[in-house]
């Protein structure tokens, strides 16, 4: 408990510094002059795709006409020209502006979708959401140092990578009640800053959550989470048969190897080299290419997947070992998804699954009915057994004939030596019997069969005492097995 409330009062006290520094940094600079600093950051990396110098010329010749401020309206450009742009390269310093230009070409081909931001702070400035309290600020506090932790810009306590990526997460926290905050959040939103001052990161990433969808797969049931690995383990299916079987054998599913990789768009496992590339291609083509690089990585080494030694060594591999390919590698896997169009396949492969799982929460609900229905029976056989073995311990018999209205007149016919019990229902007609001893014999016995019914109702292996009190108030003569229980 003391070390509870000691970790408590030590985040309070890393919040109020955050706070602190968040007052200093806004007396400094307003908003303005923060959108205004688009500068080129330091950013270390090794590049998967070298950008050539004459590529550099035409993306500073496209910067200069839509960034001379970053408030102008950016000039449309054709899409193939990006494209091509992008495949042969992107500067690294610049790639954080060449983002928010992406943004803009998204929005001019008509692809703005509407935000669903919290009612109280639609249309407020980035600082004016900060100075509100989030619910989740306690659990981004506890994952700042998670979250490349090795990187120089996150690696100092409570440094300015650290407090601009609180800032960030909380800020979306605050307008996305639905989704609040995931942990694979923080490191979209720590490769961001790698690239872009924190404002500018902060709406690179509502572009990333909102606009392209990415927000879907940390909603709370993560339903959407679930259709990508379907989606990605069909597509496996249809066209790397053999990888797919092999992996079956070794009862391994996508759950286990690429959740990581969609929450985190692969920035918590593969070099930032290669991830840059990918946050490349995301911008320019949507969510769907993180499927595609996780089919064409799997699709790649297939071959040394299936020489791995059993589970643990196939997990191991997907996990740690497939991260560490070569630059090579891992530029042959960028040009293999600038040009795979599975959009067809992966709605296809949504609508299955949609029909599979209500197929499924079908037979969950006739299960469900049927294992019900065994219940009963089985707890009737139960306890009439019971009634058996007392009725046989106390040398006493009964036998409860049913009557129905189509039914001919029966007998019953007590007997000493005879243990069996025949439990009716309780919709019980009788007939007239032919004598007064019958017919008050056959009514004493419709008694029995509603007394024992309720036994049945209740459930009990045996009769407690009070019940045994109210049954011989209602019997004149008390039956044998119910004296001596």
């Amino acid at each position: 408990m003391n070390h509870l409330w000691r970790k408590a009062i030590a985040d309070t006290l890393y919040l109020v510094k955050i706070n602190k520094k968040n007052n200093k940094n806004n007396n400094k600079n307003n908003n303005f002059d923060k959108l205004k600093q688009v500068r080129p950051l330091k950013v270390n990396y090794d590049e998967i795709t070298p950008c050539l110098r004459r590529v550099s010329v035409v993306w500073d010749r496209m910067l200069k006409q839509n960034f001379s401020s970053l408030l102008l309206v950016s000039i449309c450009y054709k899409f193939d020209l990006l494209k091509c742009s992008i495949f042969l390269g992107v500067p690294r310093k610049r790639r954080g502006q060449i983002w928010l230009y992406l943004i803009h070409q998204w929005k001019h081909l008509g692809r703005h979708q509407q935000h669903n931001y919290s009612d109280e702070l639609e249309g407020r400035p980035y600082r004016e959401i900060l100075k509100n309290w989030s619910t989740h600020q306690h659990a981004i506090l506890i994952d700042l140092g998670r979250t490349f932790p090795g990187h120089p810009l996150f690696s100092t306590q409570l440094g300015a990578g650290q407090i601009a990526l609180f800032n960030i997460l909380k800020a979306y926290s605050l307008i996305d009640a639905q989704v609040g905050y995931c942990q694979g959040i923080s490191f979209v939103a720590g490769v961001l800053l790698m690239h872009a001052p924190e404002e500018l990161s902060f709406k690179l990433l509502k572009h990333l959550m909102f606009d392209l969808g990415l927000r879907k797969q940390y909603e709370m049931d993560m339903i959407h989470l679930q259709i990508k690995l379907y989606q990605l383990s069909r597509l496996v299916h249809d066209l790397h048969r053999d990888l797919f079987e092999h992996l079956e054998g070794l009862e391994i599913n996508p759950t286990l190897y690429a959740a990581s990789w969609f929450l985190t768009v692969f920035s918590s496992q593969f070099p930032l080299g290669f991830v840059a590339r990918v946050f490349d291609l995301i911008f320019l083509q949507g969510i769907d290419v993180i499927t595609k690089v996780a089919l064409v990585l799997l699709g790649n080494h297939k071959e040394l997947i299936k020489q791995c030694q059993g589970f643990e060594g196939t997990v191991d591999f997907l996990k740690t070992t497939l991260p560490e390919m070569g630059i090579i590698q891992m530029e042959r896997i960028i040009n293999q998804v600038f040009d795979m169009d599975i959009s067809r396949q992966l709605q296809s492969y949504k609508s299955e699954y949609y029909l599979l799982k209500d197929e499924m929460m079908a037979l969950k609900s006739n299960s469900s009915t049927d294992a019900a229905s065994k219940n009963v029976v089985a707890k009737k056989t139960s306890t009439a057994a019971t009634i058996t073995a007392m009725s046989s311990t106390n040398n006493s018999s009964i036998t409860i004939t049913t009557f129905s209205t189509t039914a001919e007149q029966q007998r019953v016919s007590p007997s000493e030596t005879s243990a069996t019990t025949t439990l009716a229902p309780a919709t019980t007609t009788l007939t007239s019997a032919t004598t007064t001893t019958e017919q008050q014999h056959l009514q004493q016995l419709a008694t029995y069969c509603i007394i024992l019914e309720d036994f049945l109702n209740s459930a009990q292996p045996c009769l407690s005492e009070e019940l045994r009190n109210d049954l011989n108030k209602i019997f004149k003569k008390k039956p044998k097995f119910l004296l001596n229980q």
